[in-house]
């Protein structure tokens, strides 16, 4: 098959994604909400993204019980108990029988009229799309990447609390640009004390004397699926996990840094603001982590997509 003829295939076998919205599935070409959503007039709502690897829902008790405390900060309920939405996540991947996919379950506060007045929106909104996602090429994984620090600083948690997960990802947004008209693979953002927050998309570690250093979420950072993970495994590796307060000289005099994230999974950092981390290479204690990281996803057993085949490894 050559090139074109192979693209075009992938692109039909896109075309023929389901896509759960407000109570059906419909193909995603036809996917629709509409316009006076107040999620996407005003990012009013909130997401949450999902792996699925052999088969099995990566997480799924743990993003589903921070989705729901996401909509009880912003006063939004969800149409669904938890384990009603876990059944639907669940089937939505088994229509699309996908065994290697990222999910994307999106709750918005729904229809309304121009105004900000969360009471005109009647009933909220809810989607859920599964496909593919490579963040990264697999190379950067064993070269490591090459960051910025962002003149972006992150939100402030008392004006909008990191640790809810919602749509409006504008901040962030403006600090990606900023990497990519510089070149760079990703930005690290700062809150206005000068303090790491986290990446633009992903928690961040450092390593510093056999220690993994990360921000504490009550600085602006996303309390991460994949951040508790690394914090879980780190004893197993004979490492010791830590929040820290940390600044731009503590990220440039750092044995290692690795970001952490659902997509991401775990990337070594290799520069930061044109200074090399160690020694310029991904550091050993990074590509520790992330292959104890990948046997853990490749042992995990939690929610199974195709039980009847017994997908996953016990």
């Amino acid at each position: 098959m050559n090139k074109v003829s192979s693209h075009t295939s992938a692109l039909n076998k896109d075309l023929t994604l389901q896509v759960y919205v407000n109570g059906k599935w419909v193909p995603k070409e036809e996917a629709k909400v509409s316009i006076w959503d107040h999620g996407f007039l005003y990012g009013d709502g909130i997401f949450e993204g999902i792996r699925v690897y052999q088969g099995i829902v990566f997480k799924l008790k743990e993003h589903l019980k921070r989705l729901y405390a996401s909509a009880s900060a912003i006063d939004l309920t969800i149409p669904y108990t938890p384990a009603e939405m876990q059944n639907l996540v669940v089937e939505t991947v088994r229509k699309n029988n996908l065994q290697e996919s990222y999910i994307r379950l999106v709750v918005s506060r729904g229809a309304g009229d121009l105004g900000i007045d969360p009471r005109k929106c009647k009933e909220p909104t809810v989607m859920i799309l599964a496909d593919r996602i490579n963040l990264y090429p697999e190379a950067l994984y064993a070269t490591g990447i090459r960051v910025m620090i962002a003149s972006t600083r992150r939100n402030p948690p008392d004006s909008l609390n990191g640790r809810i997960k919602s749509l409006n990802y504008l901040n962030n947004i403006l600090a990606k640009l900023e990497h990519i008209k510089s070149g760079l693979d990703e930005a690290i953002m700062l809150n206005h004390a000068g303090y790491v927050v986290e990446g633009t998309a992903e928690n961040v570690f450092i390593v510093k004397d056999r220690k993994l250093l990360t921000p504490p979420c009550y600085l602006g950072a996303l309390e991460g699926i994949t951040r508790q993970l690394v914090i879980e495994l780190a004893p197993k590796l004979g490492l010791q996990a830590e929040e820290s307060l940390l600044n731009a000289y503590d990220l440039y005099a750092s044995d290692e840094i690795f970001l952490t994230g659902t997509g991401a999974e775990i990337v070594p950092v290799v520069e930061v603001d044109g200074r090399k981390i160690g020694n310029g290479k991904p550091g050993s204690i990074s590509l520790q982590v992330l292959k104890t990281y990948r046997e853990y996803v490749a042992h995990y057993q939690g929610v199974h997509v195709y039980p009847e085949k017994k997908v996953g490894v016990s």
